[in-house]
């Protein structure tokens, strides 16, 4: 049966199944930590009230020991993943240049079902919140988030040729995945407070089995012959060829285009570091006072993030046809560092919604830097460039989580928007960067067709 070349429904469903399960994987360890912290039950409110109620003696008295804890958890649970999840996305996403791009997509999301089905386990027989952690290790040997992505992106690489229409569908990609992760956020709300966590969890493992069946059946392989591939390559064996091929992306080209490559890298991780540091601490930000967001006002906050991701995809849609890519960098690091000066501010609920307006345009920068990379390297060599990309991605997420976690709960008490101000401060970083690429004349596409010319002549 012939396959379809179609990689968003996997990247839709595998983001709805993973963020109907994330939000609620946090709010369900701060509510256990509560418990064991302050051998109380957890303060649940209706619609107009909220958990943490700044008049009530009984839960200010150990709020901030509860978010350290939860705040620690997450720096704990990142820990033991991290390492596993950086080989396995060096290996996977390199080496699927020779064996295929399924297998580096297929493999994260059988992870996350692992992870998912423990999640349910935990909640419904009230395990301990350790297993979490030992799930969340054994998650990351079949790969992780970033291992997911540059499986995928490489597999868009493959099918298209145009640089626009490369840019566009990796935008489009980037506008999917936040989408369905909005509507999956905005959801766990309701099911929070109509059945609890058990059936989010159990949702969300049934997600992850429809996305292995579609990548199994009807995702169509990109790399054709991987076999004949890896017989025909050079001469080395598996894990040498990851090397070899990585080793090759920068080494065999000009000095121009390595150094390209580099500050490209360089401003997509900077970047990363400061969007993650700030997003993922905004539920423990909004659960805390003076905000005290219940589940259901935590959801709606997800669903007006979600539109940045719609925001971001029409911003690089539009401006494409009258900015350089360059440009479209600069803006969307521009609105990111707006947003979160504003979010470190924000102590009211109407503020703290209000603050997705400047970053309207604060997710235009990752999609555009990975087309930006993807041009100026040949067919053979997207798997090694992405390869590269989702290790910095993936190393930079766990790095990120464990800093900026560590940061919330020892400024927590004193200045919890603090943290904001760091990621705001970061964006410093990739423009100058940026600052150089647009020195040296990326955009002009003098240097690409001669570049790309001269490393298909060198594999033949």
């Amino acid at each position: 049966m012939q396959g379809l070349f179609l990689v968003e429904p996997v990247v839709g469903f595998y983001a709805f199944a993973n963020f109907l399960a994330f939000p609620l994987l946090q709010q369900y360890v701060y509510r256990r930590l509560w418990q064991q912290v302050t051998n109380t039950s957890y303060p649940t409110g209706n619609d107009n009230t909220s958990a943490c109620n700044p008049n009530s003696t009984n839960v200010t008295n150990h709020h901030e020991d509860v978010q350290k804890a939860a705040s620690l958890f997450s720096l704990y649970n990142e820990l033991f993943s991290i390492i596993p999840s950086l080989l396995v996305t060096l290996v996977l996403v390199s080496y699927s240049d020779y064996r295929g791009r399924k297998i580096s997509i297929l493999l994260p999301v059988i992870g996350s079902l692992i992870a998912s089905v423990t999640y349910l386990c935990v909640s419904y027989f009230s395990l301990s919140l350790y297993l979490l952690i030992v799930s969340n290790f054994v998650s990351s040997l079949f790969g992780g988030f970033g291992t997911f992505l540059g499986g995928c992106f490489s597999y868009v690489a493959d099918i298209c040729d145009d640089s626009k229409k490369k840019m566009l569908r990796m935008s489009s990609m980037d506008m999917v995945l936040g989408l369905l992760s909005g509507v999956a956020s905005v959801s766990t709300g309701y099911f929070l407070r109509s059945t609890g966590f058990n059936w989010p969890f159990f949702a969300s493992s049934v997600f992850h089995c429809i996305n292995i069946l579609y990548i199994i059946f009807i995702l169509e392989e990109t790399v054709k012959n991987p076999y004949s591939n890896i017989q025909n390559g050079p001469t080395h064996k598996p894990l040498k060829k990851v090397v070899y091929g990585i080793y090759l992306l920068f080494a065999s080209s000009s000095r121009k285009r390595s150094i390209l490559l580099v500050l490209m890298i360089l401003s997509f991780t900077f970047f990363i570091i400061a969007n993650l540091g700030g997003v993922s601490i905004f539920i423990l930000y909004e659960l805390n006072v003076p905000l005290c967001w219940n589940e259901v006002l935590i959801g709606y906050g997800s669903a007006l993030s979600t539109i940045v991701f719609l925001t971001s995809f029409a911003g690089v849609y539009c401006l494409s046809y009258c900015f350089s890519e360059a440009a479209i960098v600069f803006i969307g690091l521009l609105s990111f560092m707006a947003g979160m000066i504003m979010t470190a501010f924000a102590k009211t609920t109407l503020l703290m919604f209000l603050v997705r307006l400047p970053m309207l345009f604060a997710f235009m920068p990752a999609p555009v830097l990975r087309a930006m990379m993807s041009k100026i390297v040949s067919k053979s060599e997207q798997g090694a460039l992405f390869a590269c990309v989702a290790f910095l991605e993936s190393l930079s997420a766990s790095a990120t989580f464990a800093v900026f976690n560590s940061i919330y709960a020892a400024t927590v008490a004193w200045f919890s928007g603090f943290s904001f101000l760091v990621a705001g401060g970061l964006c410093v970083i990739p423009m100058i960067l940026m600052g150089f690429v647009v020195y040296m004349g990326v955009e002009d596409g003098s240097e690409i067709k001669p570049l790309l010319a001269e490393k298909e002549a060198g594999s033949d």
